[in-house]
């Protein structure tokens, strides 16, 4: 059977469709909107930088504008709808997600003798470990600043007592309880993770095939190496297999996915495809601002080749070696990127700067353009707590165009 051609418009708007990126949210979401968003995307990233605005905030604010941070909290800290866990980062995932996680604890249990891991935890991790253990078990929930070893430099500066609650929340024998700031606080999984979640085992199999359908669905059309890498749960050979007897079962399709160069690229997607497309709505008007770690772009190989953007985060480079700036962001305009945006939230004053921006090549800035990328940088500035922006450079062009 010959593959389903999928133009490089389809497969844009599809795409962003999966990503929730498609929404017109502009209410406050109540706890059920919410969970369902993070249920739509898979799981929703963490990440501790606030130049803007934390990953996690951000990600889910760029869908909905109605999103508060409040709502998030309560899902995962007192609701406990959401669990913190590992995918290709730390990230906030549904429960009912927790059972395939057993197989990342057994993997984690094996990395104790690691040279890094044994040089973290000291002469005696064994001891360590009781002691962290048997010290939460008494007295409840605890953060690494309610031990008295500091780290002291070093890989992430972790000290042995917080090194053995990283390993004990891996292993799955601990839970993030909540966070203080950013701060994890760690307890007892029975504690936190609730019993008919964290006492379902289900095999490696049953793991690699949920893990498998719950990326394609998520992705609309994937290869298997990008099927693997979306939770991180499975191996690139599990997901060539898993993919394989799925389509001798006719359980996924063939399809062939057009970027934004016109070349057509191999793919997979579920049955059904066709249809999906057809009934797809035209993306939103106006722009959004996407956070540098937003799910839709993580993989810059994919982005360049469907949306012809091609983007990095600078926040790891020296600042001599940057082409745009420390945090940028992507600005997105129905389904394709027009232009990015190197921000900064000044708390203090009330003022999100725009320290640069650059248009992407053939884009031109006329009246309708503007107006929306200034009005998103408005709703922007007031989810940060900030009343006004302000340009500290002129418009430019992005480098290469």
């Amino acid at each position: 059977m010959t593959p389903l051609d999928i133009s490089n418009g389809d497969a844009r708007r599809l795409f962003l469709d999966r990503h929730a990126l498609g929404l017109r949210a502009a209410h406050a979401l109540d706890h059920e909107e919410t969970l369902a968003l993070v249920r739509k995307l898979g799981f929703v990233q963490l990440d501790s930088v606030n130049t803007v605005e934390r990953a996690h905030h951000m990600i889910l604010f760029s869908r909905a504008g109605g999103y508060r941070r409040e709502t998030l909290h309560a899902l995962h800290h007192e609701h406990r709808a959401l669990f913190e866990h590992w995918t290709h980062d730390a990230s906030l995932i549904p429960i009912e997600f927790y059972p395939h996680w057993h197989h990342r604890f057994r993997a984690a249990k094996a990395r104790i003798n690691h040279p890094r891991w044994r040089q973290r935890f000291g002469p005696e991790p064994e001891k360590t470990i009781r002691n962290v253990r048997a010290r939460i078990r008494k007295e409840g929930a605890l953060a690494a600043r309610d031990f008295e070893d500091k780290g002291e430099g070093g890989w992430w500066g972790w000290g042995p007592s917080k090194t053995a609650l990283e390993y004990l929340w891996r292993t799955g024998e601990l839970a993030i309880a909540r966070r203080d700031g950013f701060e994890k606080v760690y307890d007892l999984a029975p504690r936190v993770i609730p019993d008919e979640w964290r006492k379902a085992r289900p095999t490696r199999g049953q793991t690699v095939d949920w893990a498998c359908r719950e990326a394609l669905e998520r992705l609309a059309m994937a290869t298997p190496t990008e099927i693997a890498a979306f939770f991180d749960l499975v191996e690139i050979a599990e997901a060539r297999a898993w993919a394989k007897a799925a389509l001798r079962r006719k359980e996924i399709v063939e399809v062939a996915v057009e970027g934004a160069d016109g070349t057509r690229k191999p793919a997979l997607a579920l049955p059904g495809i066709e249809a999906q497309l057809a009934a797809l709505d035209e993306m939103p008007d106006g722009a959004r601002l996407l956070s540098p770690f937003d799910p839709a772009i993580r993989d810059r190989k994919r982005t360049i080749r469907l949306f012809g953007f091609d983007y990095r985060i600078e926040i790891f480079m020296p600042e001599a070696k940057r082409r745009y700036g420390y945090y940028v962001l992507p600005i997105l305009e129905g389904d394709r990127f027009v232009a990015r945006a190197d921000l900064k939230t000044h708390r203090d004053k009330g003022l999100l700067e725009v320290k640069g921006m650059w248009l992407e090549p053939s884009v031109k800035l006329d009246k309708t353009r503007k107006a929306a990328i200034e009005d998103a940088l408005g709703k922007l500035a007031s989810f940060t707590g900030a009343d006004r922006v302000e340009a500290g450079a002129p418009l430019r062009r992005a480098r290469g165009a």
